[in-house]
Protein backbone atom coordinates (compact mmCIF):
# COMPACT_ATOMS: atom_id res chain seq x y z
CA UNK A 1 0.00 0.00 0.00
CA UNK A 2 2.64 2.39 0.84
CA UNK A 3 4.40 2.08 -2.61
CA UNK A 4 1.24 3.11 -4.93
CA UNK A 5 2.26 6.68 -5.37
CA UNK A 6 5.56 5.72 -6.62
CA UNK A 7 4.27 3.86 -9.59
CA UNK A 8 5.68 5.48 -13.10
CA UNK A 9 4.42 8.46 -14.95
CA UNK A 10 4.36 9.30 -17.97
CA UNK A 11 6.95 10.57 -20.87
CA UNK A 12 5.08 13.05 -22.29
CA UNK A 13 3.88 17.31 -22.65
CA UNK A 14 0.50 17.99 -22.82
CA UNK A 15 -2.78 19.87 -21.02
CA UNK A 16 -5.80 18.39 -20.22
CA UNK A 17 -8.72 19.16 -22.33
CA UNK A 18 -12.06 18.24 -20.59
CA UNK A 19 -14.61 16.67 -22.07
CA UNK A 20 -17.31 18.61 -23.25
CA UNK A 21 -20.81 17.68 -21.72
CA UNK A 22 -24.03 18.74 -19.85
CA UNK A 23 -27.02 20.63 -21.63
CA UNK A 24 -25.21 23.47 -23.81
CA UNK A 25 -22.37 21.83 -23.62
CA UNK A 26 -20.43 24.01 -21.38
CA UNK A 27 -19.20 23.66 -18.03
CA UNK A 28 -19.42 27.16 -16.84
CA UNK A 29 -16.77 28.75 -2.54
CA UNK A 30 -21.69 34.63 9.62
CA UNK A 31 -19.86 34.29 12.19
CA UNK A 32 -21.02 32.79 15.40
CA UNK A 33 -21.27 35.08 18.02
CA UNK A 34 -19.97 34.49 21.20
CA UNK A 35 -21.85 34.09 24.38
CA UNK A 36 -23.01 36.73 26.19
CA UNK A 37 -19.65 37.56 27.96
CA UNK A 38 -19.05 38.72 31.13
CA UNK A 39 -17.79 42.80 31.54
CA UNK A 40 -14.24 42.88 31.66
CA UNK A 41 -12.95 44.58 34.80
CA UNK A 42 -16.11 45.57 36.02
CA UNK A 43 -16.86 48.26 32.87
CA UNK A 44 -20.06 48.89 32.81
CA UNK A 45 -21.57 47.95 29.54
CA UNK A 46 -22.20 50.11 26.88
CA UNK A 47 -25.17 49.95 24.70
CA UNK A 48 -24.75 47.44 22.14
CA UNK A 49 -27.69 47.82 20.01
CA UNK A 50 -25.36 48.87 17.55
CA UNK A 51 -22.44 47.44 18.39
CA UNK A 52 -18.80 49.01 18.23
CA UNK A 53 -18.26 51.65 15.07
CA UNK A 54 -16.82 49.20 12.74
CA UNK A 55 -15.27 52.00 10.97
CA UNK A 56 -12.92 52.96 13.86
CA UNK A 57 -11.58 49.42 13.59
CA UNK A 58 -10.88 48.77 10.35
CA UNK A 59 -11.41 45.17 10.50
CA UNK A 60 -12.43 44.84 6.49
CA UNK A 61 -9.40 46.79 5.78
CA UNK A 62 -6.98 44.23 7.96
CA UNK A 63 -8.42 41.41 6.53
CA UNK A 64 -8.19 42.94 2.58
CA UNK A 65 -4.76 43.10 3.60
CA UNK A 66 -3.63 39.62 4.12
CA UNK A 67 -3.66 39.03 0.33
CA UNK A 68 -0.99 36.20 1.05
CA UNK A 69 -3.03 34.06 3.00
CA UNK A 70 -5.49 31.18 1.78
CA UNK A 71 -9.30 31.54 1.86
CA UNK A 72 -9.55 29.44 5.05
CA UNK A 73 -6.74 31.56 7.00
CA UNK A 74 -8.61 34.99 6.11
CA UNK A 75 -11.62 33.57 7.23
CA UNK A 76 -9.97 32.49 10.29
CA UNK A 77 -8.83 35.74 10.95
CA UNK A 78 -12.04 37.44 10.40
CA UNK A 79 -13.97 35.73 12.78
CA UNK A 80 -11.02 35.79 15.36
CA UNK A 81 -11.27 39.94 15.15
CA UNK A 82 -14.94 40.18 14.66
CA UNK A 83 -15.38 38.03 18.27
CA UNK A 84 -13.01 40.04 19.27
CA UNK A 85 -14.29 43.18 18.60
CA UNK A 86 -17.81 42.35 20.14
CA UNK A 87 -16.74 41.50 22.97
CA UNK A 88 -14.97 44.78 24.18
CA UNK A 89 -17.52 46.56 22.58
CA UNK A 90 -20.01 44.89 25.28
CA UNK A 91 -17.69 46.66 27.36
CA UNK A 92 -18.15 49.98 26.30
CA UNK A 93 -14.44 50.02 24.08
CA UNK A 94 -15.63 51.59 20.89
CA UNK A 95 -11.80 52.33 19.15
CA UNK A 96 -8.91 50.07 19.08
CA UNK A 97 -6.89 52.88 21.03
CA UNK A 98 -9.24 51.95 23.88
CA UNK A 99 -7.54 48.07 23.73
CA UNK A 100 -4.67 47.65 26.42
CA UNK A 101 -2.67 44.57 26.98
CA UNK A 102 -4.43 43.64 30.10
CA UNK A 103 -8.21 43.99 28.13
CA UNK A 104 -6.57 41.27 25.87
CA UNK A 105 -5.51 39.05 28.47
CA UNK A 106 -8.80 39.12 30.28
CA UNK A 107 -10.28 37.95 26.79
CA UNK A 108 -8.04 35.37 26.63
CA UNK A 109 -8.64 33.93 30.09
CA UNK A 110 -13.01 34.47 29.21
CA UNK A 111 -11.67 32.02 26.28
CA UNK A 112 -10.98 29.50 28.64
CA UNK A 113 -14.19 30.31 31.08
CA UNK A 114 -16.52 28.87 28.03
CA UNK A 115 -14.33 25.81 27.62
CA UNK A 116 -12.04 26.97 24.22
CA UNK A 117 -9.29 24.44 23.94
CA UNK A 118 -5.78 25.59 24.37
CA UNK A 119 -5.31 25.53 20.37
CA UNK A 120 -7.93 27.82 19.69
CA UNK A 121 -7.10 30.38 22.42
CA UNK A 122 -3.54 30.32 21.02
CA UNK A 123 -4.98 30.80 17.25
CA UNK A 124 -6.60 33.94 18.63
CA UNK A 125 -4.40 35.13 20.37
CA UNK A 126 -2.02 35.09 17.40
CA UNK A 127 -4.92 36.35 14.99
CA UNK A 128 -4.92 39.38 17.37
CA UNK A 129 -1.31 40.29 17.51
CA UNK A 130 -1.50 40.42 13.51
CA UNK A 131 -4.37 42.81 13.76
CA UNK A 132 -3.04 44.78 16.66
CA UNK A 133 0.31 44.79 14.80
CA UNK A 134 -1.11 46.22 11.55
CA UNK A 135 -3.15 48.88 13.15
CA UNK A 136 0.54 49.66 14.91
CA UNK A 137 2.01 49.85 11.20
CA UNK A 138 -0.76 51.95 9.48
CA UNK A 139 -0.95 54.34 12.33
CA UNK A 140 -4.34 53.92 13.45
CA UNK A 141 -2.89 52.67 17.01
CA UNK A 142 0.25 54.50 18.34
CA UNK A 143 1.02 51.23 20.71
CA UNK A 144 0.47 47.78 19.91
CA UNK A 145 -1.39 46.35 23.40
CA UNK A 146 -0.66 42.95 21.69
CA UNK A 147 3.18 43.06 22.07
CA UNK A 148 4.66 40.13 24.54
CA UNK A 149 0.63 38.79 24.67
CA UNK A 150 0.41 35.46 25.19
CA UNK A 151 -1.48 32.42 24.96
CA UNK A 152 -1.21 28.51 26.62
CA UNK A 153 0.34 26.37 23.63
CA UNK A 154 -1.94 24.19 21.94
CA UNK A 155 -1.59 20.04 23.38
CA UNK A 156 1.06 18.65 21.16
CA UNK A 157 -0.61 15.87 18.81
CA UNK A 158 0.93 13.44 16.45
CA UNK A 159 -0.93 13.50 13.07
CA UNK A 160 -3.33 10.28 12.88
CA UNK A 161 -1.34 7.91 9.77
CA UNK A 162 -4.09 5.51 8.30
CA UNK A 163 -3.68 1.69 8.93
CA UNK A 164 -3.30 -0.41 5.35
CA UNK A 165 -6.60 -1.81 5.85
CA UNK A 166 -8.33 1.63 6.26
CA UNK A 167 -6.61 2.68 3.01
CA UNK A 168 -7.87 -0.55 1.14
CA UNK A 169 -11.21 0.06 2.15
CA UNK A 170 -10.86 4.17 1.03
CA UNK A 171 -9.18 3.18 -1.94
CA UNK A 172 -9.66 -0.50 -3.58
CA UNK A 173 -12.04 -2.28 -1.20
CA UNK A 174 -15.19 0.22 -0.71
CA UNK A 175 -18.01 -0.70 1.41
CA UNK A 176 -21.31 -1.90 0.45
CA UNK A 177 -23.14 1.20 0.20
CA UNK A 178 -20.71 2.70 -2.43
CA UNK A 179 -22.35 0.03 -5.22
CA UNK A 180 -25.20 2.19 -5.43
CA UNK A 181 -23.36 5.39 -6.34
CA UNK A 182 -23.73 6.84 -9.97
CA UNK A 183 -21.13 5.86 -11.50
CA UNK A 184 -20.08 9.60 -12.80
CA UNK A 185 -19.84 10.28 -8.61
CA UNK A 186 -18.13 7.02 -7.86
CA UNK A 187 -15.28 8.38 -10.46
CA UNK A 188 -15.11 11.22 -8.93
CA UNK A 189 -14.41 9.81 -5.37
CA UNK A 190 -11.92 7.92 -6.61
CA UNK A 191 -10.15 10.45 -8.37
CA UNK A 192 -10.48 12.88 -5.40
CA UNK A 193 -9.37 9.96 -3.00
CA UNK A 194 -6.17 8.54 -4.93
CA UNK A 195 -5.14 12.50 -5.05
CA UNK A 196 -5.12 12.88 -1.59
CA UNK A 197 -3.21 10.36 -0.72
CA UNK A 198 -1.37 9.79 -4.11
CA UNK A 199 -0.16 13.22 -4.07
CA UNK A 200 -0.81 14.62 -1.01
CA UNK A 201 -2.80 17.58 -1.72
CA UNK A 202 -4.48 19.86 1.13
CA UNK A 203 -8.10 19.38 0.64
CA UNK A 204 -8.57 22.68 -0.66
CA UNK A 205 -6.29 22.39 -3.17
CA UNK A 206 -8.04 19.40 -4.51
CA UNK A 207 -10.86 21.09 -4.70
CA UNK A 208 -9.54 24.00 -6.15
CA UNK A 209 -7.78 22.13 -9.26
CA UNK A 210 -8.45 24.21 -12.58
CA UNK A 211 -8.45 21.88 -16.30
CA UNK A 212 -5.18 23.72 -16.91
CA UNK A 213 -3.31 22.45 -13.47
CA UNK A 214 -3.27 18.84 -14.82
CA UNK A 215 -1.09 17.17 -17.14
CA UNK A 216 -1.63 14.11 -17.46
CA UNK A 217 0.68 12.76 -19.68
CA UNK A 218 3.40 14.25 -17.52
CA UNK A 219 2.12 12.84 -14.23
CA UNK A 220 1.80 16.28 -12.64
CA UNK A 221 -0.54 18.60 -11.31
CA UNK A 222 0.36 21.93 -10.63
CA UNK A 223 -1.14 22.80 -7.53
CA UNK A 224 -1.86 26.33 -5.26
CA UNK A 225 -1.27 26.15 -2.46
CA UNK A 226 -1.02 28.60 0.93
CA UNK A 227 -0.05 31.84 0.44
CA UNK A 228 -0.90 31.68 -3.32
CA UNK A 229 2.57 29.40 -3.71
CA UNK A 230 2.44 27.36 -6.96
CA UNK A 231 4.12 24.27 -6.89
CA UNK A 232 3.98 20.80 -8.99
CA UNK A 233 3.50 17.68 -7.70
CA UNK A 234 3.89 14.16 -9.32
CA UNK A 235 1.24 11.97 -9.49
CA UNK A 236 1.45 7.90 -9.62
CA UNK A 237 -0.16 5.59 -11.94
CA UNK A 238 -3.32 4.67 -9.88
CA UNK A 239 -4.08 8.54 -9.32
CA UNK A 240 -3.70 9.52 -12.99
CA UNK A 241 -5.80 6.16 -13.97
CA UNK A 242 -8.57 7.93 -11.27
CA UNK A 243 -8.19 11.25 -13.16
CA UNK A 244 -7.94 9.91 -16.53
CA UNK A 245 -11.61 8.30 -15.94
CA UNK A 246 -13.28 11.22 -14.20
CA UNK A 247 -12.23 13.52 -16.29
CA UNK A 248 -13.15 11.32 -19.22
CA UNK A 249 -16.05 9.60 -18.28
CA UNK A 250 -17.34 11.25 -15.01
CA UNK A 251 -17.45 14.82 -14.97
CA UNK A 252 -19.36 15.01 -17.61
CA UNK A 253 -22.26 13.29 -15.93
CA UNK A 254 -22.15 16.01 -13.09
CA UNK A 255 -22.08 18.73 -15.26
CA UNK A 256 -24.82 21.17 -16.03
CA UNK A 257 -24.99 24.32 -18.00
CA UNK A 258 -24.26 26.66 -15.27
CA UNK A 259 -21.24 24.46 -13.78
CA UNK A 260 -17.87 26.48 -13.59
CA UNK A 261 -15.84 25.93 -16.55
CA UNK A 262 -12.77 26.33 -14.06
CA UNK A 263 -12.87 23.49 -11.78
CA UNK A 264 -12.02 20.14 -12.44
CA UNK A 265 -14.06 18.44 -9.64
CA UNK A 266 -18.20 19.15 -9.13
CA UNK A 267 -20.10 18.18 -6.37
CA UNK A 268 -23.87 16.15 -7.75
CA UNK A 269 -25.38 19.92 -8.14
CA UNK A 270 -22.84 20.67 -10.81
CA UNK A 271 -21.04 23.06 -9.03
CA UNK A 272 -17.72 23.16 -7.85
CA UNK A 273 -16.64 20.53 -4.96
CA UNK A 274 -16.01 22.70 -1.90
CA UNK A 275 -14.51 20.96 0.94
CA UNK A 276 -17.59 20.28 2.65
CA UNK A 277 -18.27 17.99 0.19
CA UNK A 278 -14.89 16.50 0.09
CA UNK A 279 -15.25 15.20 3.84
CA UNK A 280 -19.33 13.98 3.11
CA UNK A 281 -17.80 11.70 0.24
CA UNK A 282 -14.84 10.60 2.84
CA UNK A 283 -17.54 9.90 5.32
CA UNK A 284 -19.41 7.85 2.53
CA UNK A 285 -16.24 5.92 1.89
CA UNK A 286 -14.21 5.18 5.09
CA UNK A 287 -15.21 2.38 7.28
CA UNK A 288 -14.85 4.98 10.38
CA UNK A 289 -15.02 8.62 10.73
CA UNK A 290 -11.42 10.07 8.87
CA UNK A 291 -10.69 13.89 8.72
CA UNK A 292 -9.26 14.20 4.59
CA UNK A 293 -6.34 15.18 6.09
CA UNK A 294 -5.66 11.83 7.43
CA UNK A 295 -4.75 10.69 3.66
CA UNK A 296 -1.75 13.55 3.69
CA UNK A 297 -0.45 13.09 7.14
CA UNK A 298 -0.16 9.09 5.69
CA UNK A 299 1.14 9.82 2.21
CA UNK A 300 3.66 12.09 3.89
CA UNK A 301 4.56 8.99 6.66
CA UNK A 302 4.39 6.53 3.93
CA UNK A 303 7.43 8.54 2.06
CA UNK A 304 9.84 8.90 5.25
CA UNK A 305 8.86 5.36 6.41
CA UNK A 306 10.22 4.36 2.63
CA UNK A 307 13.64 6.60 3.44
CA UNK A 308 12.05 9.34 1.46
CA UNK A 309 14.53 13.09 1.99
CA UNK A 310 12.87 15.13 4.42
CA UNK A 311 13.20 18.37 2.56
CA UNK A 312 12.12 16.59 -0.72
CA UNK A 313 8.37 15.35 1.52
CA UNK A 314 8.66 19.38 2.28
CA UNK A 315 8.73 20.31 -1.35
CA UNK A 316 6.52 17.68 -2.31
CA UNK A 317 4.04 19.02 0.68
CA UNK A 318 4.16 22.56 0.17
CA UNK A 319 5.85 23.65 3.70
CA UNK A 320 7.11 26.98 4.06
CA UNK A 321 8.89 25.64 7.12
CA UNK A 322 11.06 22.77 7.37
CA UNK A 323 10.12 22.09 11.24
CA UNK A 324 6.63 21.90 9.93
CA UNK A 325 7.46 18.76 8.20
CA UNK A 326 9.75 17.75 10.73
CA UNK A 327 6.84 16.46 12.89
CA UNK A 328 6.46 13.48 10.50
CA UNK A 329 9.74 11.99 11.31
CA UNK A 330 8.53 11.76 14.67
CA UNK A 331 5.35 9.96 13.98
CA UNK A 332 7.35 7.58 11.66
CA UNK A 333 9.80 7.05 14.31
CA UNK A 334 7.04 6.21 16.74
CA UNK A 335 5.19 3.90 14.04
CA UNK A 336 8.82 1.88 13.26
CA UNK A 337 9.31 1.69 17.28
CA UNK A 338 5.52 0.10 17.21
CA UNK A 339 6.46 -2.27 14.68
CA UNK A 340 9.74 -3.47 16.71
CA UNK A 341 7.95 -3.90 19.57
CA UNK A 342 5.14 -5.78 18.51
CA UNK A 343 7.56 -8.09 15.77
CA UNK A 344 10.77 -8.72 17.12
CA UNK A 345 10.74 -11.57 19.95
CA UNK A 346 13.51 -9.22 22.25
CA UNK A 347 11.88 -6.25 21.29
Amino acid sequence: MQNRFRRGRGRHHGAVALPVGGPGGRYPAAMARMPEPPVPGGVPAADHGDGAPAAAWRAGDFVASLTAASPATVEAYRRDVEAFVDWVGRAGVQEPAGVHRRLLRRYLAFLATRGYARRTIARKASSLRRYFGWLRRTGVVDIDPSLGLSAPKGEGRLPRVLRDDELGVLLDRPPARVEGDEPAVRRRDDAVLELLYGAGLRVSEVCGLRPEDLDLERGVVRVWGKGSKQRQVPVGEPALDALRAYVRDGRPGLAGPESPDDAVFLNRRGRRLSPRDARRLLDHRAAAPTHPHALRHTFATHLLDGGADLRAVQELLGHADLATTQIYTHVSKERLRAVVEATHPRA
